[in-house]
């Protein structure tokens, strides 16, 4: 069986919280690529980015339902959604806009379980960590590769 390890892009772009969103965009389009780590300053995986992340900040703002009795206002959707999604949209670092909810893969990971990883999560890549230090990441054309190899 295939394992991750062997598949893996190792020289791994990352990007840190402080990366600006036009510099993100830039890296995206210079380096083809569609997402990639967030890491801390010691190297450490904290999350991922994606075209997606810097997509959203062009879409129309959804203003949460609300309904107000008296003197009380009730949200019908969460309030913390609302803010999060403005962020988003407002951001101008990669700290405002990245997903802290990253699914990753030791480097002995079987590629099944990143194909896994990939259809059910909907993401494009896999950061593949020891520890949470970052050794490599795995796109959809890498795995598409093991196909044709």
């Amino acid at each position: 069986m295939m394992k991750a390890k062997e598949i893996m892009t190792t020289d791994v772009i990352t990007v840190r919280r402080d990366t600006t969103v036009r510099d993100l965009a830039k890296l995206f389009a210079e380096r083809r690529i569609s997402s990639v780590p967030v890491v801390d300053d010691e190297g450490l995986l904290i999350g991922i980015v994606s075209e997606s992340d810097l997509i959203e900040q062009d879409k129309p703002l959804h203003i949460p339902t609300v309904i107000s009795i008296f003197d009380w206002v009730i949200y019908l959707e969460s309030d913390k959604r609302f803010e999060k999604e403005l962020q988003k949209m407002t951001g101008q670092t990669v700290g405002d806009i990245y997903s802290e909810d990253v699914a990753s893969v030791a480097p002995e990971a079987p590629v099944s379980d990143v194909a896994e990883i990939m259809t059910e999560k909907k993401v494009q890549a896999v950061p593949v960590v020891e520890g949470r230090r970052v050794v490599g990441i795995i796109g959809r054309i890498d795995m598409v590769r093991t196909m044709i190899a």
